[in-house]
């Protein structure tokens, strides 16, 4: 019977996937941000294929000061970009998914300095901006036509750690919201936790602190980004100085720490700077970027019935500076943006295996540091 149930288990999430596939439409557009104070002129859109991972220019939107990271409506109607520099804006646009047009809506403060993240609640009510040199969260709130309207909350965070360089003041990094959305995350990098809010989108303020307010990881590792698995179950969180990521079992917003690994190999030396972190959409493979003098994706496999990581692979970004990569939604290929050489890396994902494997396009792009799919029409 416990040999019957593993069975089960493991194919699980590959039934799951396989039933959410048929759903799938054959083609997206890829959304690429990108700083501006290199090549780059703004926000780019290439209409990719998941047939073979090809793509295909569509379109560019200009004038638009180093939207590093872009985000879509729930209905795909709407972009939202945060205008990273000393004071911070996010910029609302229209958006065709037929042509990848992009027109500007308006533009907010988020009350900050140099906001690197923006999520926006599935009923599309409020965005939540991470500001990054400031150490602050803002939620703006979103009107139905896809405007921002001004900063309704700023929760401001306090503290440092033992890095003084990196860490002597609040970096809020990213937010996340459980799929129910009752609760919210977000890390702080200067401060070395993992903060948990409640969110309720109709009170004021929509956030108010958890039970369980905050987890704090190795005094020096500094929190960056984080991915939850299907139905919220684990928490995984990269952290960029110390090159590592800690896996939680979540409890309705109550964390517990049950593993931790480094992402380094031994013989590793120089900067780290671990970056992204993102799960394969059948929820069998976690992989997780690593820049400084190392530029590489690793791969791990999850182990369905404990959340916990094993290594699989390490492959090359064939780049510099992998700050972003993404999956695309059929789970076929990853695309890796490489901030520091101008170039996106599209992979042949191994459908066995999860390995990346042979190239099969490379973007040239100025300073890419941000990749979304959003289905095309």
């Amino acid at each position: 019977m416990k040999k019957l149930l593993l069975i089960i288990a493991l194919l699980s999430p590959a039934l799951t996937f396989a039933q959410h596939k048929k759903t799938l439409p054959s083609t997206f557009d890829l959304v690429i941000g990108t700083y501006t104070t290199g090549a780059s002129k703004g926000i780019y859109v290439y209409r990719f294929y998941e047939d073979k991972g090809r793509v295909a220019y569509l379109n560019e939107i200009d004038d638009v000061t180093n939207p590093s990271y872009v985000t879509a409506s729930a209905d795909n109607k709407f972009l939202y970009a945060v205008n990273e520099g000393p004071q911070g804006n996010v910029s609302s646009f229209t958006f065709n998914g037929h042509t990848g047009k992009m027109v500007l809506i308006n533009k907010q403060s988020t009350q900050g300095a140099d906001p690197c993240y923006v999520l926006e609640d599935k009923e599309q009510r409020n965005l939540f901006i991470a500001n990054y040199s400031s150490g602050s969260l803002a939620v703006l709130p979103v009107n139905k036509d896809g405007s921002i309207a001004p900063l309704s909350q700023l929760v401001k965070d306090e503290g440092s750690s033992v890095i003084k360089d990196r860490q002597q003041g609040p970096h809020v990094h990213n937010v996340i919201l459980t799929d129910n959305e009752k609760y919210l995350m977000y890390t702080d990098l200067g401060t070395d936790k993992v903060n948990i809010m409640r969110y309720k989108a109709s009170k004021n303020p929509p956030l108010t602190p958890a039970d369980q307010p905050f987890v704090s990881v190795t005094a020096g590792n500094g929190p960056r980004h984080m991915a939850f698995s299907e139905g919220d179950k684990y928490l995984y969180l990269v952290q960029e100085i110390g090159g590592v990521i800690n896996t939680y079992a979540n409890n309705n917003g109550n964390l517990k720490q049950i593993q931790s690994l480094s992402m380094l190999t031994p013989e590793m030396k120089g900067n780290i700077g671990s970056a992204a972190i993102k799960i394969s959409p059948d929820g069998r493979f976690l992989y997780a970027s690593n820049r400084g003098n190392a530029n590489d994706i690793v791969q791990y496999a999850i182990n369905p019935e404990n959340g916990t990581l094993t290594f699989v692979s390490r492959t090359s970004s064939l780049g510099k500076g992998p700050r972003d990569f993404a999956i695309d939604p059929s789970g076929k290929f990853l695309v890796v943006a490489n901030q520091n050489s101008d170039n996106v890396i599209v992979y042949h994902l191994d459908p066995a295996t999860g390995k990346p494997g042979i190239v099969v396009t490379n973007i040239q792009v100025g300073n890419p540091v941000c990749l979304k799919f959003v289905p095309a029409e």
